[in-house]
């Protein structure tokens, strides 16, 4: 075996671990818009992931494999390995397989991150494990000793994609242009493995399609994607009355009309109850957490406004294609992590806006817990107001509902108030929709009126 090929089998093998890391992280990426990114769905996705390349280890050992063959097989297989990262990885086609999901009924997160793990995470990562196992094969007829170079080049391949897609890849070329990378990486280790017409042939068919789904053309004109990065998908559409409407990641988060002024129906009921009515004798702190298209207060001038979200092109987005103006000089946006923003502030706040429940299917599991709410809690002023508007049944049919409000309960044990925003029906099936809890700061207080001591006739006076 020459230098020159054995050089060209640790090249693939570094390209293999690459591909393979890249890849799952830019499908953990892509569905976590849709599914969360708690441990159980994580565990899902790397557990069909590993437990298939594992099985690619064991199948690249067998005896029916002619030696003479793997080059063919090779590059077949990295062949269907970018053809899966095209189908798994391009946002428009995940998009459309969760819109799939819903209509069929399958809601859970769980049961949509099965089907798709075992439909589109399972070929592609027993094809890395195959892969790996046949190019050692092929090292090891010139050096049996040469185990430790093989899973020293593979790793580092594998750390490598995992640096470069999160850290460098993502946030500055876009997540469209690193699924092209990574097809393309493939389409290539597949012809250098056997630079055959056929080979180039396919190759050639696959990338045409992920060019073009994943260009920013058509991801713009097609689906009105404008912003395709580590963080976030958003998108701006408009109706034919003039309406705006903000999806992140797929999912709906703001609407605005320019023309009346008027938002989703929950911002309308906050803006005109909370925001709108507060008292002009000073500017109040208002706090937002969960940015979405900046329409909270869009038209007051006089409060002073802290908007919080970890998508930092959000504002500029917002202003550009959403809003058409820019932000008052009342109105300050911060990139960060809310928990962490909360963590870091010693500012108090006389009306906190946690908004970033976006729905009831993809739920932020830090942003739920006790913990959490007690630190926001404590950011709210004395005589201030905390709103966290959440997705959840009005007439608690389901066990997030109920464990939701437990929570909430917990932590704000008395001055609260559940407000259902919309048309209600608690008797329907599906009776899901925004749910408004307030919390008023005014001090706990835990007497209750009994048979034997009533004193509400005087407690109406007393402050």
């Amino acid at each position: 075996m020459s230098k020159k090929l054995r050089v060209w089998l640790v090249f693939l093998i570094f390209l293999n671990g690459y591909i393979s890391l890249s890849f799952e992280l830019i499908v953990l990426r892509q569905l976590s818009f849709w599914v969360g990114s708690s441990a159980v769905i994580t565990s899902i996705i790397m557990g069909t992931f590993l437990g298939f390349m594992s099985l690619g280890y064991f199948l690249g050992e067998s005896e029916r494999i002619k030696n003479k063959r793997i080059k063919t097989i090779l590059a077949t297989s990295f062949i269907v390995i970018s053809l899966f990262a095209f189908l798994a990885s391009s946002f428009p086609l995940v998009m459309e397989y969760f819109s799939r999901m819903y209509m069929w009924g399958i809601r859970s997160s769980v049961a949509q991150t099965f089907i798709f793990s075992f439909l589109l995470l399972s070929i592609g990562p027993f094809l890395f494990g195959f892969n790996t196992t046949l190019l050692s094969r092929c090292l090891h007829r010139y050096n049996t000793n040469y185990t430790g170079n093989i899973m020293a080049w593979d790793t580092i391949g594998s750390v490598l994609g995992s640096l470069l897609t999160t850290l460098i890849l993502m946030p500055f070329i876009g997540v469209n242009y690193t699924v092209m990378l990574i097809v393309l990486l493939a389409v290539f280790a597949a012809i250098v493995t056997r630079p055959r017409w056929w080979i180039v042939t396919l190759g050639v068919i696959i990338l045409i399609p992920t060019m073009l789904v994943n260009s920013d053309y058509v991801q713009r004109h097609r689906f009105g994607i404008l912003v395709n990065n580590a963080n976030s998908t958003i998108t701006v559409m408009r109706d034919d009355a003039g309406t705006r409407y903000l999806y992140m990641n797929g999912l709906p988060m703001s609407v605005y009309n320019s023309d009346t002024g008027s938002t989703t129906q929950y911002m309308d009921y906050l803006n005109e109850h909370f925001i709108y009515n507060m008292p002009n004798d000073y500017p109040r702190q208002i706090l937002i957490l969960g940015a979405g298209g900046f329409t909270a207060g869009i038209d007051d001038t006089y409060n002073n406004y802290t908007f919080v979200d970890i998508e930092h092109t959000l504002q500029d987005i917002s202003e550009k294609y959403f809003l058409g103006e820019s932000l008052g000089e009342n109105k300050k946006f911060v990139v960060q992590d809310a928990s962490q923003y909360l963590k870091n502030t010693t500012q108090q706040y006389d009306l906190i806006l946690l908004d970033v429940y976006s729905n009831s299917y993809q739920i932020p599991e830090g942003f739920i817990t006790a913990e959490f709410m007690q630190r926001v809690k404590s950011r709210v002023a004395p005589n201030g107001i905390l709103v966290m508007n959440i997705i959840a049944s009005q007439s608690f049919r389901d066990k997030y509902s109920q464990v939701f409000d437990n929570t909430f309960h917990t932590v704000f044990k008395s001055n609260t108030q559940r407000q259902v925003i919309g048309y209600a029906n608690p008797y329907a099936e599906n009776d899901v929709v925004n749910v408004l809890y307030v919390w008023y700061n005014r001090g706990d207080n835990d007497n209750i009126y009994t048979i034997n001591k009533t004193p509400v006739i005087y407690d109406r006076y007393l402050k």
